[in-house]
């Protein structure tokens, strides 16, 4: 399939396709006589797999580290889990960090009484501070 083709049947723009294969996730493909690229079913559940992990947050070098695990499936997948693991402890310190981030709007909400934007606590409060 040509990389439109596969670009529609996973979702990827053309140009990340490229990118991914020019940072070394995608094996490069085939030729075709008229120099197209032409990419397989293997082409397809890699990049299926990235797309799967980018759209869960991992960052590139643990996709990058993930695909290499997973090209010998006889290791043990600790190594897997030690990459999966961290990167739930930093979504847990994102979701911490969108909490307190809440908890403030929240705050300065609540302290708008609705009058002139010259007395607006919201406003204020995005202000710097008072030295």
């Amino acid at each position: 399939m040509r990389i439109g083709e596969l670009a529609a049947t996973t979702g990827t723009r053309a140009a990340t396709i490229r990118y991914y294969e020019k940072e070394g996730l995608l094996p490069p493909p085939a030729r075709t006589a008229s120099n197209y690229r032409s990419y397989g079913a293997a082409h397809r559940q890699r990049l299926s797999f990235i797309r799967r992990a980018r759209d869960l947050g991992f960052r590139l070098d643990d996709v990058r580290e993930l695909l290499a695990l997973s090209d010998d499936a006889s290791q043990p997948c600790d190594a897997v889990d030690r990459i999966a693991t961290a990167h739930l402890d930093a979504i847990d310190a994102k979701i911490a960090d969108l909490g307190k981030m809440r908890a403030e709007v929240a705050r300065m909400i609540t302290s708008c009484h609705q009058g002139k934007i010259s007395d607006c606590r919201i406003i204020e409060t995005l202000g710097p501070p008072d030295r």
